[in-house]
């Protein structure tokens, strides 16, 4: 396929240190779909409200994505830019707020992520309503699904698309939910919609296990990964790190070494970006190799680091993928 200027320009320019670095992680993605290949993408930090979905969302419409594992708040927060995009609020100058600048905010019911302020009623309380409803119908139903499988439900239904704010074709939920695509949400807890759930509990409305948790997500990537993992493999494309990239890479050694299932193939590629100084004391500082020891890559996988903000690192491969 013709590379069309974006992905010119990187290939012209972009040959020493991070930037070959972006360019070498753009053409292993590439060559591993090329071979057969499916492809893991993790979403750790503020992505959604980075309104990576820009790009994401296209990279799902054309299958260079089978699965996506995220954190809770990735999950529900392209959808509060999907319903709310106008009231979101702005703030350039983060770095020198105050903390009675950043009180102000929360007394306007802003809540600050970075340089944009999630508005509080018109986000939440507008998807709030129609979660509760599915959360509600599956309980009474005697039924239970995954975090995903009831936003899913709330998107395909139609019932947001009044709210709609932005092009859907820029939401990466709407091409999730369209292609049916499975999302890990590891510690769905801990994120708004988890909360709001669990209040719900706490007041006796609903039952803990109606939203299925993360053991059951482990469960059945264990059973998904067995099913896609031949031939050239499934890879790990992996923005951040935390409990979205860890979580899912996990299910490698635990069949391996828990399970005892010496079949398992390794991840058959390896790619983070990530701008966390380089540690071996924390999962998003190190460095792809550690990963050998814990049964998680092979010693040939292709590894791939960029060490740089992944709102400006990853557009950019998923430009060059998409040959933009």
């Amino acid at each position: 396929m013709a590379k069309g200027p974006v992905s010119q320009f990187i290939q012209h320019h972009y040959r020493h240190f991070n930037a070959a670095a972006l360019i070498d992680a753009a053409k292993g993605y590439e060559t591993h779909l090329l071979e057969g290949g499916k492809m893991m993408v993790t979403l750790a930090g503020a992505m959604s409200t980075a309104e990576l979905g820009i790009s994401l969302a296209e990279m799902i419409r054309q299958d260079k994505i089978q699965i996506i594992s995220c954190t809770g708040a990735n999950l529900e927060e392209d959808v509060m830019n999907l319903v709310a995009h106008n009231s979101y609020k702005r703030v350039p100058n983060y770095r020198d707020l105050t903390p009675q600048d950043e009180w102000d905010l929360l007394e306007n019911h802003y809540n600050r992520v970075t340089d944009t302020c999630i508005p509080e009623e018109e986000a939440f309380r507008r998807l709030q309503k129609h979660l509760v409803k599915v959360w509600t119908d599956a309980e009474a139903s005697g039924e239970r699904y995954f975090p995903h499988e009831f936003l899913y439900k709330v998107v395909l239904s139609g019932v947001l698309k009044e709210y709609y704010e932005i092009d859907p074709k820029d939401s990466w939920i709407v091409a999730a939910a369209e292609k049916n695509i499975p999302i890990i949400v590891p510690g769905w807890e801990d994120s708004t919609t988890g909360n709001i759930f669990a209040s719900y509990v706490i007041k006796g409305q609903l039952k803990a296990s109606t939203v299925k948790n993360g053991i059951e997500y482990m469960v059945w990537l264990a059973d998904w990964y067995r099913q896609n993992s031949a031939g050239k493999g499934v890879g790990f494309f992996q923005i951040g790190g935390g409990i979205a990239g860890d979580f899912p890479i996990c299910v490698v050694p635990m069949m391996y070494q828990d399970l005892e299932w010496h079949d398992v193939p390794f991840w058959s590629y390896f790619c983070q970006i990530s701008d966390s100084t380089t540690s071996y004391g924390s999962y998003s500082g190190a460095v792809p190799n550690e990963k050998i020891t814990w049964g998680k890559l092979d010693i040939n996988t292709p590894k791939f680091i960029v060490e740089s903000d992944a709102t400006i690192v990853a557009p950019l491969i998923f430009a060059y993928i998409l040959g933009l």
